[in-house]
């Protein structure tokens, strides 16, 4: 319950992100770090808020957790490239991306586990 909690949390916190960069991205001039920021945190925020509220299942669970750390890791970076011109750590873009598609995949993983199971 806590972990659900947990990503019913961070889909709000990636929504007011994503609407706060979309905003500032709209009023500046160095923004394509900004638009990807909006972008990952409005296009991850609702599958969040979803997993958080009704996902059942270890296997989503944790997908979902898999799904937030990628989003949030790959995010900062962009962050730090927008404001610090460095990147969070090296490696950290591919490292966030590439937990996102396992976040993702395990979602499919969930899927199929539920089907086989269950249908």
């Amino acid at each position: 319950m806590l972990m659900r909690r947990g990503l019913i949390a961070l889909a709000g916190i990636f929504g007011a992100l994503g609407v706060a960069t979309a905003a500032m991205a709209s009023h500046g001039e160095e923004v394509r770090n900004l638009a990807a920021i909006s972008s990952m945190a409005l296009a991850h925020a609702p599958v969040l808020l979803i997993i958080g509220l009704v996902g059942r299942g270890r296997v989503l669970t944790g997908a979902g957790l898999i799904l937030a750390a990628g989003c949030v890791i790959f995010v900062a970076d962009l962050a730090m490239r927008q404001w610090t011109a460095s990147p969070l750590f090296p490696g950290a873009a591919p490292i966030g991306g590439g937990g996102m598609i396992l976040g993702w995949l395990g979602i499919v993983s969930a899927a199929v586990s539920k089907a086989i199971v269950h249908d």
